[in-house]
């Protein structure tokens, strides 16, 4: 397997993790017996970095890592986040999406502490490697929600820190109070804003970047190129602008010479894509999530394809930032 990474200075994990919203019902169904062994299989072939959130089905989703995790806690890397109110009776800022929902973000003290209480109770451990504030809560200062987090550092129930969704200056702040080992947020060659203003101050503060949706929520690996593939019903997608009427249309032609470049080296498109983000930064650790374990094994052999600049080059002027059409869930 390919060489570890690294997550700001101390966090080791594997070069690529895995992404265990996959299993949380937003692509379709999944029979939780079958996601543990999923989970397992992902540990087996080294990958050890496994992330979820409380938000993720309630809760279930970090029940399966913890039943995934239970004999083999040394194994895995958990990292976890807070910040989305899924509880009822608990209040939160209203934070407008592009995708028809709203989402209620708490970064207050109180809640996170208790929300940390939460996720160790259903992952069934005493700490975890990585903790993230989901989503930064517009009514609440930075400083004051990692301020509680590094609270949690302090007794020993999180050993690093991390911030998602949040930008540049935010993380600034943030890293000012306590270091940020980690940053979570959107980034793959279906969408790069993150290259405009939060990857560049996380490479000048050493922060590890972990891409989530380093597949363009799967249209890299199944839709590029692709004008039959369709949605389940029940697929969150549905409700995402990029995977609509004429847009998609507009996504799969596109990005259709993925395909192409891929059969030239070999490759799938889904490798082909992680090797991409893989050559950004030698900090950047994409956490691609599949309901098929054998995809896992796909997707970690990305982290073996060597792109030389002629490639790099190549995957610049065939998907330039902004070739997407359709509104991202925030920006």
């Amino acid at each position: 397997m390919a060489a570890s990474r690294k997550l700001g200075r101390e966090l080791t994990v594997s070069p690529l993790g895995y992404g265990a919203m996959a299993l949380a019902g937003y692509y379709g169904g999944i029979e939780e017996d079958n996601a543990v062994k999923t989970i397992q299989h992902a540990l087996d072939i080294g990958v050890n970095f496994i992330d979820t959130a409380d938000a993720y089905s309630n809760g279930q989703n970090e029940q399966l890592v913890g039943r995934a995790i239970r004999d083999r806690r040394q194994e895995a890397i958990v990292a976890t986040k807070f910040g989305i109110v899924f509880e009822e009776g608990q209040s939160g800022s209203e934070v407008p999406t592009n995708w028809g929902f709203s989402l209620s973000i708490n970064g207050t003290k109180n809640y996170a502490l208790q929300a940390l209480d939460g996720s160790l109770k259903r992952l069934n451990t005493d700490y975890v490697d990585l903790w993230y504030a989901h989503y930064p809560d517009p009514a609440v200062p930075i400083e004051e929600t990692v301020g509680a987090m590094a609270e949690a550092v302090q007794a020993g129930k999180a050993r690093f820190l991390g911030l998602s969704n949040v930008t540049g200056d935010q993380l600034r702040r943030a890293h000012a109070v306590h270091p940020i080992a980690a940053i979570q947020y959107e980034y793959s060659l279906f969408q790069r804003n993150a290259e405009e203003d939060i990857l560049p101050v996380a490479r000048e503060l050493g922060v590890g970047f972990v891409p989530w949706s380093p597949l363009g929520a799967g249209f890299l690996s199944s839709f590029a190129g692709d004008s039959q593939q369709t949605l389940d019903a029940n697929d969150f997608r549905n409700s995402n602008p990029r995977f609509q009427g004429e847009n998609l249309k507009k996504n799969v032609d596109r990005f259709a010479p993925l395909q192409e470049m891929a059969a030239e080296l070999n490759i799938s498109p889904a490798q082909l894509a992680l090797a991409w983000l893989l050559h950004q930064d030698d900090t950047i650790v994409p956490i691609p999530g599949t309901r098929k374990p054998h995809r896992i094994e796909e997707n970690l052999a990305a982290a073996e394809v060597a792109l030389s600049a002629a490639h790099l080059a190549k995957i610049e002027e065939l998907f330039p930032a902004g070739l997407a059409i359709g509104k991202t869930l925030l920006a």
